[in-house]
């Protein structure tokens, strides 16, 4: 009886110690890694836990995810320059299969610090890696998560989400043209309503505001993806309000004589232009980066 109550009690034991490390998503051992995710996850000492990621790295340890879960800690304590130069330094000890992960909270640590030319040109070599085939480890889809959950991600979902990131890091420079030319290309390949709102915006820099009124009406009449999100339907609504605040009226158009967005006008203006100014390409920026397989990456 007495030997029974034993094992009872160490089966107890045992589960308690197993429904633990599931409650609090800490692994099993007794390693440095374990130690950082317990004084990341139970104790919430993000600095402590800092201090063992970089000995799990050092012995080691799980290096993957040691160096991965350390540069997103270090983002919330404001050490994110830090945690760009770790991953930079320490990601070749890390094996093939994390690296795209770790390109990816490394564009998250460049938007973060507002590196822009960084973001563009690793942004600019996931798409090349796709391109070429080396992207998702060859597989046509690839498992990722998003708030503690598992969800699958196509090729071309892939795609359109890092075209959408480099369409936004082209705004932060202000360089609107190429901005638009990436988002029409996300949009064709995985239209969403987040996407489109980009896009409009992109419009109204350049005040093309017939054109961003159509893009903000597909997201309002709910033909996007995502037009049912609140957020987005917001932004719409907001941005819909400023095309129809900046647009001239149509009187306006009557008094001069000429439609404002007239092909033959717009063409005048450009030959004027190109007399008053040097010549230069037309060729924007990132047609020079992606022309070459944009027609394989549209499937």
């Amino acid at each position: 009886m007495e030997g029974s109550s034993k094992r009872i009690n160490a089966n107890g034991s045992k589960n308690e110690k197993d429904l633990f490390h599931v409650i609090h998503k800490v692994p099993c051992g007794d390693g440095p890694y374990v130690r950082a995710k317990h004084a990341q996850l139970v104790e919430k000492d993000l600095e402590t836990a800092i201090v063992w990621f970089w000995k799990a790295i050092n012995a080691g340890d799980r290096v993957d995810s040691a160096l991965k879960d350390m540069a997103v800690v270090m983002k919330q304590v404001a050490r994110t320059e830090e945690a760009i130069e770790a991953i930079r330094s320490f990601r070749r000890r890390c094996s093939k299969q994390a690296q795209e992960s770790l390109d990816n909270v490394l564009i998250d640590l460049y938007k973060k610090c507002g590196m822009v030319e960084e973001q563009i040109d690793l942004l600019k070599r996931k798409l090349r890696l796709i391109y070429q085939g080396e992207a998702f480890n060859g597989k046509p889809t690839k498992t990722a998560r998003s708030h503690g959950k598992k969800f699958q991600v196509s090729v071309k979902q892939e795609i359109s989400r890092l075209l959408g990131n480099l369409g936004w890091a082209y705004m932060q420079k202000s360089n609107f043209m190429a901005a638009e030319v990436v988002y029409q290309k996300a949009q064709m390949i995985d239209p969403d309503a987040n996407k489109a709102c980009n896009l409009s915006l992109c419009l109204i820099k350049q005040a093309r505001f017939d054109e961003a009124h159509m893009v903000l009406q597909n997201v309002l009449e709910g033909k996007l993806p995502g037009s049912e999100d609140c957020k987005s339907r917001k932004r719409a609504e907001e941005l819909l309000m400023e095309v129809e605040y900046r647009q001239p009226p149509p009187e306006l158009k009557d008094i001069l004589g000429f439609d404002l967005e007239d092909d033959d006008f717009v063409k005048g203006l450009q030959q004027m232009m190109n007399e008053w100014a040097p010549s230069r390409s037309k060729r924007l920026p990132i047609f020079e980066e992606i022309s070459s397989f944009r027609d394989q990456i549209a499937c």
